[in-house]
């Protein structure tokens, strides 16, 4: 089944979840900056298209939840993650990547999918369902809130000219399971308009958007690393948006997200 029709389906699906289910999320107004305490962190992703009329509901709700405290005291850490097949129906994302899309390629294969599709979400490299089904997105939260997870921290973290400059932490890794250290830069907003395609003439509001993704090798545990990355070419310290770094330890490339802390730069 191609992409595109398994896509089809899923936007039926998506408004058949809506129309069911609308009450929001509860969650604290608290953001990622706040400093108020919480019990863990939660990484959710999002697999989204600016080329997909089923998207932006999705891309509303990880708004939403993104930096948030949940009911079980999860802060909720979301990466917006652009593929890049729908860039040829109509609509080039500016965010999209091929990177992005071998990402969600892994999870289908792990997930065993018939294919990909968007707007979809993964919890923590274990659960995934239809993006913006918020009801599948709280049972994935309460789920998640009960794992154990490693002490992973990113200690600094600033930017200079060419690369992102962080230390990090990493302790209470399990002794059988080998885990993948992931770093991701991302926009904390980015708008579009469309001009194009299925969302041709409106406006779309991205939070939490990956500008760079790389796999940083084994995670070993540390009282302090510092690492150096290069910032991708199309990045824009002073493009009016804030920026933050995440972290996150997973089980081989698609596995379980064991572990996770952000910052902004």
């Amino acid at each position: 089944m191609s992409r595109i029709r398994l896509q089809s389906i899923i936007a039926g699906l998506v408004l058949a979840v809506g129309s069911i289910y609308t009450p929001a999320i509860g969650v604290a107004q608290s953001d990622i900056v706040s400093g108020q305490p919480v019990r863990g962190a939660v990484l959710v992703e999002l697999f989204t298209s600016e080329g997909c009329s089923s998207c932006p509901p999705a891309d509303d709700l990880l708004r939403q939840i993104n930096g948030r405290i949940s009911h079980e005291g999860q802060l909720v850490i979301g990466l917006s993650e652009h593929v890049s097949y729908w860039d040829s129906l109509g609509w080039k994302d500016p965010y999209s990547s091929d990177i992005y899309t071998g990402r969600q390629d892994d999870y289908s294969a792990r997930f065993g999918l018939s294919g990909v599709y968007t707007p979809q979400m993964v919890v923590n490299g274990r659960e995934q369902f239809v993006g913006g089904d918020r009801r599948a997105l709280e049972t994935a939260l309460e789920s998640e809130a009960q794992r154990k997870q490693i002490d992973l921290h990113i200690v600094s973290a600033q930017i200079e000219p060419s690369n992102i400059v962080f230390t990090y932490s990493a302790a209470n890794l399990p002794e059988k399971i080998s885990l993948q250290l992931v770093a991701a830069l991302v926009d904390d907003m980015d708008r579009t308009n469309v001009r194009r395609g299925e969302n041709s003439g409106r406006e779309l509001t991205h939070a939490s958007v990956v500008r760079a993704l790389a796999p940083l090798g084994p995670l070993y545990a540390t009282d302090q690393r510092r690492l150096s990355l290069p910032l991708p070419p199309s990045f824009n310290v002073s493009s009016g948006t804030g920026h933050h770094i995440v972290l996150f330890a997973q089980q081989d490339k698609a596995g379980a997200v064991m572990g996770i802390d952000t910052k902004p730069i």
